[in-house]
């Protein structure tokens, strides 16, 4: 039985076209007549957080647990269940965290102010480059598209810590134990052979809030509580169960409910001038120069020295389409640009260049990907 994320990942691409329509029809609201309503609507209070928050901090974090799932299952019984399988992905995703940055503070980090945005161009945004690469269909290997799942849930753990330590004010450190007693005990009632999933599902909501209140990114709890859910060697395991429960509600509902609350950005009062400042640029280059440099680069040397081997039925050219894809920065960058610049000027141009260089990303990977050569069959 193929997995619940595989379905997501596969030869499907209808989540990916969903995806791609919800985020186009954003944009064409958050510039249309309607743009106030759209913007009110999404900062609307909906008891101790907004909608969007709701969206993001919220929903999201059963995309994770989704994701996380996903990974455990390949860790423990897949494509990652050796060292040498999972190497690969913590390389790239390390490099194509630090190639960005220094892209980054190379244009802008010598302007007063600027260097604190350094973080921006390091994420990737897994929900839009999986599903520009769920357009592929059955271009892509299924191991290519393992390989981009495993790069961007590194990248955005990688991503959640840097905000943690760099952009965060304050850390609960109750909030913190609460969660990691929490945690414990869901691994503990795993360990004793539990296979009901409502105590999972409970502790699991009580863990989302105990992160959210820690100051830490809330949907980091997902991918935590994904670690703590049991599997076993037959299709009916707890894990088998709520990943299939979960893939419709992903693909069709939180994905693309995402997507068309968080692309909506406004051009109004956007010139060249802003277009061409040290920061777009900084952003820009970071995400379509540097994450296809630190990615693809690394990926090459790994596997040159032999500490790693290229994804299974991939050619170098569709490894090198994974690595543009990954430039897809989006929303995550858009969140850590928030969190860097108060300033509307700033912000303003942190848009533009989030949007720059991940719509060059997706439309250069995308390209690439369309019509590369497919690589050798695994033996």
């Amino acid at each position: 039985m193929r997995s619940a994320l595989r379905n997501f990942l596969g030869t499907e691409a209808a989540g990916g076209i969903v995806l791609i329509v919800a985020a186009a029809a954003a944009m064409i609201v958050a510039n249309s007549p309607v743009a106030d309503s759209y913007f009110a609507l999404l900062h609307a209070k909906l008891g101790p957080l907004s909608l969007l928050h709701w969206i993001n901090d919220g929903l999201m974090a059963l995309f994770f647990l989704l994701v996380g799932l996903e990974i455990k299952r390949e860790f423990l019984r897949g494509h990652l269940s050796t060292w040498a399988d999972r190497i690969l992905p913590c390389i790239a995703a390390a490099a194509g965290m630090i190639v960005p940055a220094l892209f980054y503070l190379g244009f802008a980090g010598s302007e007063p102010g600027l260097s604190r945005g350094w973080a921006i161009p390091t994420a990737t945004d897994i929900a839009f480059a999986i599903g520009v690469l769920a357009l592929l269909e059955s271009r892509a290997p299924a191991s290519l598209k393992l390989f981009l799942t495993t790069i961007a849930i590194v990248d955005d753990m990688g991503a959640v810590a840097i905000i943690a330590l760099a952009y965060t004010a304050a850390i609960s450190g109750p909030a913190l134990l609460a969660a990691a007693v929490i945690l414990g005990v869901m691994s503990l009632l795993g360990k004793l052979g539990l296979r009901m999933l409502w105590p999972y599902l409970l502790l699991a909501t009580a863990l989302w809030l105990a992160v959210l209140l820690s100051g830490v990114h809330a949907t980091i709890a997902g991918v935590l509580a994904a670690l703590a859910i049991p599997i076993g060697d037959d299709e009916n395991s707890p894990l088998e169960r709520l990943e299939h429960g979960l893939h419709p509600w992903v693909a069709f509902a939180i994905v693309p409910l995402f997507g068309f609350a968080n692309a909506g950005v406004s051009f109004a009062g956007i010139g060249i001038a802003h277009v061409l400042a040290p920061l777009p640029l900084g952003i820009a280059a970071g995400l379509f120069l540097g994450k296809q440099i630190g990615i693809f680069g690394s990926v090459r040397l790994a596997v040159a020295f032999g500490l790693a081997q290229r994804p299974a039925g991939a050619s170098w050219r569709q490894v090198y389409g994974v690595a543009l894809l990954c430039g897809i920065g989006f929303t995550m960058s858009l969140f850590i640009g928030g969190l860097a610049f108060n300033d509307p000027l700033l912000s303003d141009e942190v848009k533009i260049g989030v949007l720059g260089g991940s719509l060059l990303s997706a439309l250069c990977g995308f390209a690439l990907l369309r019509w590369a050569a497919p690589g050798p069959r695994p033996g």
